[in-house]
């Protein structure tokens, strides 16, 4: 509700009135029109709106309405007349809200005040009246009255006002009251002292009550005339206490001075009593009579009363008061039980409200200590942060101790009672609390003022500070001691009946904050938020309203005492605290309901207001860390907000320079954690209408400070990129500046409210609506915003914010992100599987029958297939980076907090489409030239087939040719022996082996070239024969490193010849992994192997740049793994060109081929037997190779739409749950010792688990299904092709098939030769044969088991989703923890979850205890850490960024992430220690008291697990 003077003038205009306006214009002259035309409009008289407002509402909004009537000096209802029940309220609760501060001229010298409430200020009451007509416009006069001659205000409504003159319908009978106050200035006071006036409306002969109430409550009543009956029994019978004045007019035609001498004789009235307005008085002059008298009257009378007490006055004459209702007597007594006790305000607390002083202040300190470790000293870290664990539980069970109070037990009774009654309660509770703090503040600020004279009395004025602070009183302290109850009662059993009877405080408090009460964010006394209860009262509130009610959130900062809180109630209507003497302490949020109309605008169901305490407090002055919570506070809010307003005051630069200091300290923070709030810089007090051009030059200094601000702050937080303010956020001089004038136009306490002040504000609103509205991303709703509060809160609990921010909401968004992406490359890659698994088919049966059409050679063929997989390749790169782009451009799921890895993201596409470029080319180069190699051999034994069958159809016309029957027994021998001879005189030439070795060793020197000529020397000393037999072993050079090394080994610390060895180990694995995957494919060998695998090898050291490698180490593990690779691809290439010798391959056929021959002679049917031979021996082995290289895809597939598998962070936390649930020890060293083979095992593992709930069948059957379907497909095209012989027809079968299926030349080579089968019946059988094959596949898949299946596989999908999920391989450099970043072109490095050192085989060098200090907490304490990195010299922990860029290592901002692995170390302490050979560790305290089922909660809430 805004405060606005020009409120009362209003004027109804209907529509049509409008448009009439110009027809009643004429360009003819008529001035009797002009004088008798009536008034447009439906007039209503302001005081009927008052009336008919104050009658429609209730006690609260009357309340309101008075409160800001009181602020723009308009009178408030003092009896509000209702002519429906003829009755007439005494507004005492209207009232009670009012407090007014001034200085009687008593008090000048001193430059005291007094401050009331204004119902229970003592003060003498004049009243005005009138009796019958009269011609002297009271309320006109009574205006110019109290005006002093600088400024004129119109305090009653008159008849000259805007429709003043209008008849009152129902305000009749309604008494105004309004209260003169001076400001202890002679010049500008009209009355020394202040007074009550009082103004009846109407006649008083009609309202007798009314008039008889003045006069017994009043000390003069002024009765205004024109006409007196001479009996006037009305004035004469009155039995009044007040003193009577009679104002007529002499210039009044019904005015008789005779009646008038009548009636002042029977009053007793003397000529003092008796005021005349005569011709020769003007208007000044009569004021200033009217005035004297009244400050004749005041002086001399006894009669003053407190507003309270005209209460029972009221009653004696039937007056009702509104205070009467039932729910607000109940709510007083229960208010005044509670405030009734209170005698000294401190001891109070002490007594009632025990939780909250300094046992709450000391928890605080605990929790801050917690994050810093500050005062560690030389103590273990784990140990002390154990101690401080239990010394606040000891502090929790301390408050636990204490009962309820019965002041807390009558107020939580009390805001538990039903709605209306449970308002009534608070405001009386507000009020009562404010009139309390009131009177001790006044004589505390009296002290403070006679101490501050001597600047030596700094302690004392120090002590005054203190106890200002704890002198103040309000309901924020109930429920903060509310809070405390509530918290306390966490730490006890959750069966404990006191815990259990507390459970509904949080929903209590969030029926509160939806009903419009504000809540506590952040005790200003303690400098904490006691984040567990704000948090239940929020998810309370979060189930009282619709799930997923979205909010927005306006912030207020700015210098103390500046308005702030009144800035927000004008802008919204709300109510913050504003009384004086009371500056808000901490931060407060109110919850306003967003209306239908303006929820389309905002896209919100709520708007969350926060008002803050003023920063650079002089109450936090005197503190060494006042600084720190100014920040800390601003960077709170700021975090919380959508748009913050900034309160600043050009005129004290110094003070300006620290407040932007704070804000742009928090703006940046917020940038760097990916929050983007909006900012309006408000500079109040400006009133000149050309303000906004005058201060172009103040604004320009502003964004010059700002700049300025924002370089010192971007230094502190070590983020130095950031060199302007617009580089932190979006922000224009001109539009972020708002200038709003003072809020009181004139001299207070008799100055209204300034109209320019209620219109700036409002344009502020609308653009700061307009501002919400436009907001890029979307609304919290309240569950998030309690997140954001509770990551925002720990991590300014930590000196480096930017460094500890942890989000769940940033991991919640960054895990979507990478599960999208991870759904985008597996897509990318399955079709690159797909399409290079056709293509090998293609290029296998390229230069075949199986091959359509061929125009070209292979290297022709090669090139074409290239630039499809480039183009392919291309298209999926777009795809990806538009998917990307896409995703960020979303409103939903908080992407714009997660735009800061849009880069990494980006470059892993990139990186992405390379190294699959450079894989499918090799496989296309290799498959091609493997290919090539096949044509020479297939020649030689088309050539051998043909040379055999010709020399048996030779054999079969000379055994016909003799006509006699000869036996089976005869043809075999007649065939063994032409078998021979056509064997001799064959020439088979010996296939030559090609030496791998000299292959491998010249590619391992063109790789090598670059580095120089020390590099060749080193090559030659070794045979590459002679190298990879024995385990590779990295040693240290030179005595020095070796004695280094020793002294390594010793104390255990992870030195350069460790971790250099555990790099080659890991590169070792992964090129075996790549050997063996070749060698099962049977293939030839080809020199783009040992180029993948140098790639490989080259990729990693480039990685691991951290651990420093020479020359020598890179020789001598090229070496070896290429000596190892020879020797097994030798192998591989001796076993293909053996297993492809054509000589073997003749002998294979022998049996068959004279299995044939005996047919032929016989002339029997071949149909039934070489359909099923086709089908066996060609068809069914190209069927099971498809669906082999086709199943590795489905598998990874599948296994990546479970949780566990679906980012690197659901899989990690699996992997240790599963660990959890095994509760073997063997499986922990396993996990710790060789994480990457662990890993795989379990991958593997849990496919087989998988599939033996989910059936493989499914997928082998549906690719089965598709190969049959094009069999019968293409033979049913061969059918009704033009082929006269058979082997045409199966050659139009094979082309059809020839992009799928890669059908052996050799086993179709052999099926042509002798086959006289018609072609129709074969085309009948091969039908049923096919049919009868899927038969015997479909009951082969499902009888062989999965392992089996997964050894056969031609993509393993253990290896893909390793590959994909183990992450980038880094380890955290102090525990060894994984790297948990998605992403394959992340730049920073992270992991969720430290462990303690001693499970990294750390002890301590004089002990021998394993270690229990976990870098999460190490980087945030002083201590100190060596190793080869530094070159063993000592560095701080705090500094570790110095030696480990790459890695981001945050504390646990839980203080509760690594309860899963202090739990295992707890559990398996002395296993641990026998496996490391070392001592046990010494276990703090806390963490024996871990459960397991509390390990598995931080496991969840650490890797953001629902």
């Amino acid at each position: 509700m805004m405060g606005n003077v020009t409120a009362r003038n209003v004027k109804y205009i209907p529509v049509c009135d409008s448009n009439c306006d110009n027809q009643s214009g004429s360009a003819k002259l008529n001035l009797k029109n002009l004088v008798d035309s009536p008034k447009t409009g439906v007039m209503l008289n302001p005081l009927d709106i008052i009336t008919a407002l104050f009658l429609c509402s209730d006690g609260f909004l009357q309340q309101e309405m008075a409160l800001k009537m009181s602020m723009c000096q308009f009178s408030v209802p003092l009896l509000l007349s209702n002519h429906d029940m003829k009755q007439c309220t005494l507004m005492l609760w209207a009232m009670r809200d009012i407090v007014k501060k001034y200085r009687p001229q008593s008090l000048s010298e001193s430059k005291g005040f007094i401050e009331d409430r204004i119902v229970h200020s003592e003060l003498p009451m004049i009243s005005f009246v009138r009796l019958g007509e009269c011609s002297l416009s009271k309320s006109e006069i009574l205006n110019k009255l109290l005006s002093n001659s600088q400024q004129y205000h119109d305090t009653f409504v008159h008849r000259n006002m805007e429709c003043g003159d209008t008849p009152r319908r129902i305000s009749n009978g309604l008494t105004e009251i309004t209260w003169y106050l001076p400001c202890g200035n002679t010049n500008i006071d009209i009355f020394s002292q202040p007074v009550a006036v009082a103004n009846l409306r109407g006649d008083i002969a009609s309202f007798e009550t009314q008039y008889s109430f003045l006069c017994q409550t009043s000390a003069a009543v002024f009765v205004f005339f024109d006409h007196l009956d001479s009996e006037c029994s009305l004035l004469t019978n009155q039995h009044h206490k007040a003193q009577i004045f009679l104002v007529g007019n002499y210039e009044s035609q019904s005015f008789s001075l005779d009646t008038l001498e009548t009636v002042a004789t029977k009053l007793g009235l003397t000529n003092n009593n008796i005021i005349i307005k005569t011709k020769q008085k003007n208007a000044a002059d009569f004021v200033k009579g009217l005035r004297k008298t009244i400050s004749d009257a005041v002086e001399n009378s006894q009669i003053k009363m407190q507003t309270e007490q005209m209460a029972d006055i009221a009653h004696e004459l039937g007056i009702l008061v509104d205070e009467d209702s039932p729910e607000c007597q109940t709510a007083k007594t229960n208010a005044e039980a509670i405030t009734a006790e209170i005698q000294h305000i401190h001891r109070f607390k002490e007594d009632q409200l025990p939780r909250q002083g300094e046992i709450w202040k000391e928890l605080t300190c605990l929790e801050k200590e917690e994050f810093r470790l500050k005062k560690v000293g030389s103590k273990n870290i784990e140990e002390y942060k154990s101690e401080l664990q239990l010394q606040k539980k000891e502090l929790r069970k301390k408050q636990n101790s204490y009962d309820m109070s019965t002041a807390m037990t009558c107020f939580i009774n009390a805001i538990s009672s039903p709605g209306t009654e449970r308002f009534y309660f608070l405001k009386w509770m507000r009020m009562n609390l404010d009139n309390l703090s009131r009177i001790k503040l006044s004589e505390l600020r009296e002290r403070y003022k006679e101490k501050c004279k001597n600047s030596e009395n700094k302690e004392e004025i120090k002590e005054i500070d203190r106890q200002i602070s704890s002198s103040s009183l309000g309901t924020e302290h109930f429920f903060r001691e509310m809070g405390q109850i509530y918290e306390a009662s966490l730490s006890l059993p959750q069966t404990h009946p006191a815990r259990q009877q507390l459970q509904h405080l949080p929903k209590l408090c969030a029926e509160l904050l939806l009903d419009g009460f504000p809540l506590e964010l952040v005790d200003g006394d303690a400098s904490n938020i006691p984040l567990r209860w704000v948090s239940d009262v929020l998810s309370q509130l979060s189930d009282l309203v619709s799930p997923n009610r979205k909010i927005l959130v306006v912030t207020v900062l700015g210098v103390q005492s500046t308005g702030k809180s009144t800035l927000l109630n004008t802008m919204f209507g709300v109510q913050f605290a504003v009384s004086s003497g009371r500056c808000t302490r901490g931060a407060f949020m109110l919850l306003i309901k967003i209306n239908e109309d303006m929820k389309k605008v905002l896209n919100c169901d709520f708007m969350v207001i926060i008002d803050t305490e003023g920063l650079k407090s002089p109450e936090l002055a005197q503190l060494d860390n006042s600084y720190e919570h100014d920040n800390e506070l601003a960077t709170l809010v700021i975090g919380l907000s959508d748009v913050t307003i900034v309160n600043i005051a050009m005129e004290n630069s110094t003070e300006m320079k620290d407040i932007l200091q704070i804000v742009v300290h928090a703006f940046l923070r917020m940038k760097e954690v990916g929050k983007k709030p909006k900012c309006q810089f408000v500079h109040q007090n400006v009133s000149d209408v050309s303000a906004h051009e005058k201060n172009l030059r103040d604004r320009k200094l502003l964004l010059e400070q700002l700049n300025e601000m924002t370089q010192a702050a971007a230094k502190m937080e070590k983020k130095e990129e950031n060199k302007s303010f617009t580089d932190v956020m979006e922000y224009s001089p001109d539009t972020g500046n708002w200038y709003i004038p003072g809020l009181w136009n004139g001299n207070p306490p008799m100055a209204p409210v300034n109209a320019g002040y209620s219109e700036a504000v409002y344009e502020l609103k609308k653009h700061i609506i307009q501002l919400l509205g436009n907001c890029e991303s979307s609304a919290n709703d309240i569950s998030e915003f309690k997140e954001w509060m509770t990551s925002l809160w720990t991590a300014v609990k930590h000196e480096n914010f930017i460094f500890s921010f942890r989000n769940s909401l940033v991991a919640d968004a960054y895990m979507r992100l990478c599960t999208e992406f991870n759904k985008w490359e597996w897509e990318f890659k399955k079709e690159m599987y797909t399409w290079v698994t056709n293509t090998e088919t293609r290029i296998s049966n390229f230069g075949t029958v199986a091959v359509k059409s061929e125009s070209y050679d292979m290297r022709d063929f090669l090139i074409c297939l290239k630039n499809d997989a480039s183009t392919l390749l291309s298209r999926w790169e777009t795809k990806l980076l538009e998917n990307l782009t896409k995703y960020f451009q979303q409103t939903e799921g908080h992407v714009y907090l997660v735009e800061g890895y849009k880069g990494e993201f980006s470059n892993s596409v990139k990186s992405l489409r390379r190294e699959m470029e450079r894989s499918v080319f090799n496989q296309l180069t290799a498959a091609a030239e493997i290919r090539e190699g096949m044509t020479e051999i297939e020649k030689i034994k088309k050539n051998h087939t043909e040379e055999i069958e010709n020399a048996v159809c030779v054999l079969i016309d000379k055994c016909k040719k003799k006509k006699v029957q000869m036996t089976d027994k005869e043809l075999e021998k007649k065939f063994d022996k032409m078998w021979n001879e056509t064997l001799e005189k064959l020439s088979f030439s010996e296939q030559k082996t090609s030496s791998v070795f000299t292959s491998v060793s010249h590619c391992l020197r063109i790789n090598l070239s670059h580095r120089g000529s020390h590099a060749c020397e080193l090559l030659s000393l070794k045979s590459l024969e002679d190298c990879g037999k024995e385990p590779f072993k990295y040693t240290a050079e030179g005595f020095y490193n070796k004695c280094k090394h020793k002294f390594s080994k010793m104390f255990n610390i992870q030195d350069h010849t460790m971790a250099v060895q555990q790099m080659a180990d890991k590169i070792i694995n992964v090129c075996t992994q790549f050997v063996s995957e070749k060698m099962e494919s049977r293939n030839n060998y080809h020199e783009t192997y040992i180029q993948e695998i140098l790639h490989v090898i080259d990729g990693s050291i480039q990685y691991n740049h951290d651990v420093k490698t020479d020359i020598e180490f890179e020789v001598s593990l090229k070496q070896h793994i290429c000596g190892f690779a020879a020797r097994e691809f030798q192998k591989m290439h001796e076993d293909f060109i053996q297993a492809n010798d054509p000589y073997r391959c003749l002998l294979k056929n022998k049996e068959k081929f004279r299995d044939d021959f005996i047919d032929v002679f016989h002339e029997r049917d071949q149909c039934q037997k070489k359909a099923e031979e086709f089908t066996n021996q060609c068809l069914k082995p190209a069927v099971e190779d498809f669906i082999s290289r086709s199943l590795g895809p489905d598998i990874t597939g599948e296994m990546l739409t479970c949780e566990q598998f679906s980012t690197r962070m659901s899989f990690q936390c699996s992997v240790l749950l599963d660990l959890l649930s095994k509760d073997d020890f063997k499986h922990y060293v396993s996990y710790i010792d060789s994480y990457e083979k662990y890993v795989k095992t379990w991958i593997l593992n849990k496919i087989v688990e998988h599939f033996s709930t989910v059936s493989l069948f499914e997928f082998e059957d549906r690719h089965l299904q598709t190969c049959i379907r094009s069999i019968n497909d293409a033979i049913n095209k061969a059918k009704k092709g033009k082929s006269d012989d058979l082997k045409t027809f199966v050659e139009d079968i094979c082309k059809e098939l020839g992009d799928k299926l890669v059908i052996s030349q050799d086993a179709l080579g052999a099926f042509m030769i002798l086959n006289n089968a018609d072609k129709e019946q074969f085309a009948h059988w091969l039908t049923v044969s096919v049919n009868e094959m899927e038969q015997d596949l479909s009951m082969k898949f499902k009888n062989v088991n999965i392992e089996m299946k997964l050894q056969h596989l031609h993509v393993q999908p253990q290896n893909e989703l390793f590959n994909r999920l183990v992450g980038c391989g880094k380890q955290c450099p102090f525990c060894k923890a994984p790297c948990d970043a998605g992403g394959g072109g992340h730049t920073e490095h992270f992991a969720l979850l430290h462990r303690p050192q001693g499970l990294g085989n750390y002890r301590w060098d004089t002990t021998k205890d394993l270690i229990t200090d976990i870098c999460s907490s190490l980087v945030v304490s002083d201590k100190y850490f060596y190793c080869s990195a530094t070159n063993y010299e000592w560095h701080p922990y705090k500094n570790y960024k110095d030696f480990y860029p790459d890695w981001k290592i945050p504390p646990d901002v839980s203080l509760e992430a690594s309860d899963y692995w202090k739990f295992i170390m707890v559990q398996y302490n002395n296993d641990f220690a026998k496996e490391f050979n070392a001592k046990p560790a010494v276990i703090p305290a806390a963490w024996k008291q871990i459960t397991k089922q509390q390990a598995e909660n931080s496991l969840k809430e650490s890797f953001t697990i629902k």
